[in-house]
Protein backbone atom coordinates (compact mmCIF):
# COMPACT_ATOMS: atom_id res chain seq x y z
CA UNK A 1 0.00 0.00 0.00
CA UNK A 2 1.21 3.21 -0.64
CA UNK A 3 1.88 6.41 2.27
CA UNK A 4 -0.14 9.24 1.52
CA UNK A 5 3.93 10.59 1.16
CA UNK A 6 4.77 8.34 -2.03
CA UNK A 7 1.86 9.75 -3.51
CA UNK A 8 1.92 13.29 -2.77
CA UNK A 9 5.94 12.56 -3.71
CA UNK A 10 4.41 10.92 -7.70
CA UNK A 11 1.90 13.92 -7.64
CA UNK A 12 4.06 16.47 -7.31
CA UNK A 13 6.65 15.16 -9.74
CA UNK A 14 3.80 14.88 -12.58
CA UNK A 15 3.18 18.48 -11.62
CA UNK A 16 6.50 19.30 -11.94
CA UNK A 17 7.09 18.08 -14.80
CA UNK A 18 4.08 19.29 -16.31
CA UNK A 19 4.73 22.22 -15.38
CA UNK A 20 8.28 22.86 -16.59
CA UNK A 21 7.27 21.93 -20.06
CA UNK A 22 5.07 24.98 -20.45
CA UNK A 23 7.15 26.91 -18.16
CA UNK A 24 10.24 26.94 -20.02
CA UNK A 25 8.31 29.36 -21.88
CA UNK A 26 6.25 31.58 -19.90
CA UNK A 27 5.74 33.01 -16.05
CA UNK A 28 2.42 31.64 -14.32
CA UNK A 29 1.41 33.94 -11.79
CA UNK A 30 -1.46 33.45 -9.12
CA UNK A 31 -2.97 37.02 -9.36
CA UNK A 32 -5.99 35.69 -6.99
CA UNK A 33 -3.75 34.55 -3.92
CA UNK A 34 -4.13 30.91 -4.97
CA UNK A 35 -1.92 28.71 -2.99
CA UNK A 36 1.17 27.04 -4.48
CA UNK A 37 -0.66 23.50 -4.10
CA UNK A 38 -3.72 24.93 -5.91
CA UNK A 39 -1.75 26.43 -8.55
CA UNK A 40 0.02 22.85 -8.88
CA UNK A 41 -3.20 21.47 -9.18
CA UNK A 42 -4.68 23.69 -11.83
CA UNK A 43 -0.80 23.00 -13.61
CA UNK A 44 -1.54 19.60 -13.41
CA UNK A 45 -5.81 20.19 -14.78
CA UNK A 46 -5.03 22.59 -17.30
CA UNK A 47 -2.06 20.10 -18.58
CA UNK A 48 -5.01 17.12 -19.26
CA UNK A 49 -7.32 19.74 -20.61
CA UNK A 50 -4.85 21.26 -22.84
CA UNK A 51 -3.84 17.86 -24.31
CA UNK A 52 -7.05 16.99 -24.65
CA UNK A 53 -7.81 20.31 -26.42
CA UNK A 54 -4.96 20.20 -28.92
CA UNK A 55 -4.06 16.35 -29.32
CA UNK A 56 -0.78 16.80 -28.05
CA UNK A 57 0.90 15.61 -25.02
CA UNK A 58 4.33 17.40 -24.60
CA UNK A 59 5.18 14.16 -22.31
CA UNK A 60 4.78 12.05 -25.18
CA UNK A 61 5.41 13.88 -28.17
CA UNK A 62 4.83 12.17 -31.84
CA UNK A 63 8.71 10.68 -32.75
CA UNK A 64 10.50 12.92 -35.72
CA UNK A 65 9.98 9.45 -37.89
CA UNK A 66 6.26 9.64 -36.49
CA UNK A 67 6.19 13.06 -38.20
CA UNK A 68 8.61 13.02 -41.11
CA UNK A 69 6.18 10.45 -42.50
CA UNK A 70 3.37 12.57 -42.56
CA UNK A 71 5.12 15.45 -44.15
CA UNK A 72 6.47 13.14 -47.28
CA UNK A 73 2.85 11.59 -47.65
CA UNK A 74 2.17 15.87 -48.37
CA UNK A 75 5.29 16.39 -50.38
CA UNK A 76 5.01 13.62 -52.68
CA UNK A 77 1.64 14.34 -53.36
CA UNK A 78 2.84 17.63 -54.89
CA UNK A 79 3.17 17.90 -58.22
CA UNK A 80 7.14 17.02 -59.19
CA UNK A 81 8.97 19.08 -61.74
CA UNK A 82 9.69 17.02 -64.74
CA UNK A 83 13.43 15.54 -65.05
CA UNK A 84 13.33 13.69 -68.42
CA UNK A 85 14.58 15.27 -71.34
CA UNK A 86 18.58 15.20 -70.39
CA UNK A 87 19.51 12.10 -72.45
CA UNK A 88 17.91 12.51 -75.52
CA UNK A 89 18.85 15.85 -75.64
CA UNK A 90 22.56 15.29 -75.02
CA UNK A 91 22.20 12.22 -77.69
CA UNK A 92 20.64 14.99 -80.29
CA UNK A 93 23.25 17.54 -79.29
CA UNK A 94 25.85 15.40 -79.53
CA UNK A 95 25.02 13.52 -82.90
CA UNK A 96 24.68 17.76 -84.21
CA UNK A 97 28.22 18.38 -83.01
CA UNK A 98 29.52 14.98 -84.13
CA UNK A 99 28.33 14.70 -87.59
CA UNK A 100 29.98 18.53 -88.18
CA UNK A 101 33.44 17.21 -86.71
CA UNK A 102 32.97 14.24 -88.73
CA UNK A 103 32.33 16.37 -92.02
CA UNK A 104 35.03 18.68 -91.35
CA UNK A 105 38.01 16.07 -89.71
CA UNK A 106 36.92 12.33 -92.15
CA UNK A 107 34.51 14.27 -94.57
CA UNK A 108 32.48 11.46 -92.84
CA UNK A 109 29.26 12.95 -90.82
CA UNK A 110 27.70 10.12 -90.47
CA UNK A 111 30.12 8.13 -88.36
CA UNK A 112 30.60 11.49 -86.35
CA UNK A 113 26.93 11.78 -85.62
CA UNK A 114 26.93 8.21 -83.88
CA UNK A 115 29.78 8.86 -82.11
CA UNK A 116 28.60 12.17 -81.00
CA UNK A 117 25.42 10.61 -80.25
CA UNK A 118 26.69 8.05 -78.09
CA UNK A 119 28.56 10.44 -76.41
CA UNK A 120 26.11 12.89 -75.65
CA UNK A 121 23.96 10.11 -74.71
CA UNK A 122 26.39 9.34 -71.74
CA UNK A 123 26.44 12.96 -70.65
CA UNK A 124 23.13 13.77 -71.11
CA UNK A 125 22.08 10.32 -68.87
CA UNK A 126 24.93 11.83 -66.51
CA UNK A 127 22.76 15.06 -65.88
CA UNK A 128 19.50 13.82 -65.50
CA UNK A 129 20.62 11.20 -62.95
CA UNK A 130 22.37 14.66 -60.63
CA UNK A 131 19.43 16.14 -61.47
CA UNK A 132 17.20 13.38 -60.24
CA UNK A 133 19.64 13.19 -57.07
CA UNK A 134 19.24 16.54 -56.33
CA UNK A 135 15.56 16.83 -56.39
CA UNK A 136 15.53 13.84 -53.86
CA UNK A 137 17.81 15.75 -51.46
CA UNK A 138 15.07 18.61 -51.81
CA UNK A 139 12.54 16.39 -51.35
CA UNK A 140 14.10 15.36 -47.93
CA UNK A 141 15.23 18.45 -47.06
CA UNK A 142 11.23 19.73 -47.27
CA UNK A 143 10.21 16.86 -45.91
CA UNK A 144 12.24 17.57 -42.51
CA UNK A 145 11.13 21.46 -42.78
CA UNK A 146 7.71 20.46 -42.65
CA UNK A 147 8.29 17.83 -39.88
CA UNK A 148 10.11 21.02 -37.58
CA UNK A 149 7.30 22.97 -38.54
CA UNK A 150 4.52 20.70 -37.52
CA UNK A 151 6.09 19.96 -34.56
CA UNK A 152 6.26 23.01 -33.44
CA UNK A 153 2.61 23.93 -34.47
CA UNK A 154 1.78 21.41 -31.83
CA UNK A 155 3.51 22.79 -29.24
CA UNK A 156 2.12 26.37 -30.13
CA UNK A 157 -1.83 24.64 -29.87
CA UNK A 158 -0.44 23.16 -26.41
CA UNK A 159 0.76 26.42 -24.88
CA UNK A 160 -2.19 28.00 -26.08
CA UNK A 161 -4.51 25.65 -24.91
CA UNK A 162 -2.59 25.32 -21.45
CA UNK A 163 -2.15 29.29 -21.03
CA UNK A 164 -6.15 29.79 -21.84
CA UNK A 165 -7.10 26.99 -19.20
CA UNK A 166 -4.52 29.20 -16.72
CA UNK A 167 -5.86 32.00 -17.29
CA UNK A 168 -9.49 31.03 -17.22
CA UNK A 169 -8.67 29.73 -13.34
CA UNK A 170 -7.44 33.16 -12.33
CA UNK A 171 -3.68 33.53 -13.23
CA UNK A 172 -1.50 35.69 -15.13
CA UNK A 173 0.06 33.60 -17.57
CA UNK A 174 3.29 35.23 -19.59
Amino acid sequence: MLHRSQLTLGFALTIFLTGTLYAQQSYVYPSKGQSNQQMEKDKFECYGWAKQQSGFDPLNPPSQQELEAKASQRVQSQPQQSGGGEAGEGVVKGAVSGAIIGEVVSDDPGKGAAIGGIIGGIRGSKRAEQKKQQQAQQQQQAVQQQAQAEMGRLRDTYNRAYAACLEGRGYTVK
